[in-house]
């Protein structure tokens, strides 16, 4: 069985939506912010203590399709990233502690934009179905050009203690075609 298979058999069943200001919808948003907060300044062993030991991060590619097919846009055979928490960990470790991040070194300076947030229940009361769309600005080197990457992010979040932790995230990119020499930084 596949990690997607996987993923979609242990699936916790989506239910009604959080209201906008609600306590818990408040708490997710923030956790969101912080996440791209770390993740901007580039302190990845924290953002590396926010993730589930049962992580699955996935960015499948994306196909231009004719109206009718939009359903079929999304390639999820193929992919960008399909990460587990070990390889995530693995990476983390081999952008902070090597030389051989080559492709983050010196490092992107990057910017995430994270709005359009929608909370659900799921039937497992310590897991919540987050939607976000993120923009994502990058910078590199000396170059005059930024590259810009949006998507939706598709998410479950579990509860851990006060804060939560990301179980699964699920990134669709706007673009067919990236615009960007590499995708090493994590969305």
């Amino acid at each position: 069985m596949s990690a997607a298979q996987q993923v979609a058999e242990n699936a916790p069943v989506i239910g009604n939506p959080i209201p906008v200001g609600a306590e818990v919808y408040n708490r997710i948003v923030g956790f969101l912010y912080q996440e791209a907060t770390l993740l901007d300044t580039i302190r990845l062993k924290e953002w590396g203590a926010t993730l589930a030991p049962d992580l699955v991060y996935t960015v499948p590619l994306r196909q231009t399709r004719p109206m009718s097919q939009q359903a079929q846009s999304v390639i999820r055979t193929v992919q960008h990233y399909h990460d587990n928490y070990r390889s995530i960990m693995g990476r983390i470790m081999r952008l902070t502690e090597t030389r051989s991040a080559w492709a983050e070194d010196p490092p992107s300076r990057t910017r995430r934009m994270v709005s359009n947030v929608q909370v659900f229940a799921t039937d497992r009361p310590d897991e919540f179905a987050v939607v976000s769309y993120l923009l994502l600005t990058r910078s590199r080197f000396d170059f005059p050009d930024m590259d810009v990457i949006s998507g939706e992010r598709n998410d479950l979040l579990r509860v851990d203690g006060e804060g939560f932790k990301l179980v699964r995230r699920e990134v669709i990119l706007d673009q067919a075609v990236l615009g960007t020499p590499n995708l090493a930084i994590f969305l």
